[in-house]
């Protein structure tokens, strides 16, 4: 049992290791510019090693890109937990701005995602194909309606609605402060998320 724990351990090290590595090489190259041979040479790895997990390079970026969503959506789960703040929305609020302050720190993360913190991300959580963090987030989620006594039809298409806004918006007004910097546009955000809200849920009578 501690072999097969140890095999185990080692095995989620190499793939860490080689996510990590493809990260720095594609903020740093570009997707485009980075080989398969680039990762596993700057891993220390044999390339045979990176076909164990990944089919090829774009199955690693797809894979990558949802690790580095489901963490930010971890984080901020975990940062709500810390910090308990009253109703659904002032909650989903604080969710949003977490990962807004976290894709400001980090340009890097923030380009390399920009086009996908969108449904790609999220769709298959509910067939239980995503990291765990991610699908724990998205039970919070429901559980967190529950708990507010909100009632939404549809809370998959809800949360598409408002994750495609919140990453539109961070990647041009975080890099580029079109039409506006983070800062000024944020209470316009907020009040947009607020609305979205409203139009799909309602309270039991």
């Amino acid at each position: 049992m501690i072999l097969i724990g140890k095999v185990e351990l080692n095995k989620k090290q190499k793939k860490t290791t080689l996510l990590q590595t493809a990260f720095e090489l594609f903020t740093e190259k570009g997707f485009t510019k980075t080989t398969i041979s680039d990762i596993v040479n700057r891993a220390g790895l044999a390339k045979g090693t990176f076909y164990l997990y990944f089919n090829d390079k774009y199955d690693l970026r797809d894979r990558l890109v949802t690790h580095k969503t489901g963490q930010l959506f971890s984080d901020a789960h975990m940062e709500l937990m810390k910090n308990p703040v009253e109703g659904f929305e002032n909650q989903l609020l604080f969710v949003v701005d977490h990962i807004i302050g976290q894709l400001e720190k980090d340009h890097g993360l923030l380009q390399f995602i920009s086009k996908n913190l969108s449904w790609g991300i999220f769709k298959n959580a509910f067939e239980k194909k995503v990291p765990e963090e991610s699908r724990l987030f998205y039970e919070y989620y429901q559980e967190l309606m529950i708990q507010n006594q909100i009632q939404c039809d549809n809370p998959e298409i809800m949360l598409f609605t408002i994750i495609e806004l919140v990453g539109s918006t961070c990647y041009s007004c975080i890099l580029f402060e079109q039409p506006t910097s983070m800062d000024t546009y944020l209470p316009y955000l907020h009040k947009s998320i607020r609305q979205i809200v409203t139009a799909f849920t309602h309270t039991p009578e």
